[in-house]
């Protein structure tokens, strides 16, 4: 009888689909050893629910990019936060401008409302 053929575990391999697709030789892992592994990328698993037509597009693009649509999320959703915070901040840093000092503190005051009408303008 002959032993089928060893595949070398290369890189090229994986990203080729030479390895890993045989659903034969699929384990999960430990739910410890995933936990572990997403602590060590910093990541946290969510469940969340998304309009069909917004998932497909991001699917376009990520082909596109030649990217997995999550991987793709998971950076919009990264570049929207950093956006953001840099907004308010802005108008933080704008708003403590027009604030008094209290106790060589400084104190600032921003309504929500102008915090609004700044992003949406």
């Amino acid at each position: 009888m002959n032993a089928p053929e060893k595949i070398q575990g290369t890189v090229e391999n994986w990203e080729n689909g030479s390895l890993g697709k045989d659903v034969n030789h699929v384990r999960q892992a430990p739910r410890e050893l995933e936990r572990q592994i997403d602590d060590a990328q910093g990541m946290q698993a969510i469940s969340i629910r998304l309009d069909k037509e917004l998932i497909e597009k991001f699917k376009q693009i990520a082909k596109i990019h030649g990217m997995g649509y999550q991987p793709l999320m998971r950076e919009a959703l990264k570049r929207f936060a950093e956006a953001e915070i840099k907004i308010l901040l802005a108008a933080l840093a704008n708003a403590s401008e027009k604030s008094g000092h209290n106790e060589g503190k400084q104190t600032v005051e921003v309504q929500l409302e102008d915090l609004q009408q700044r992003r949406v303008a």
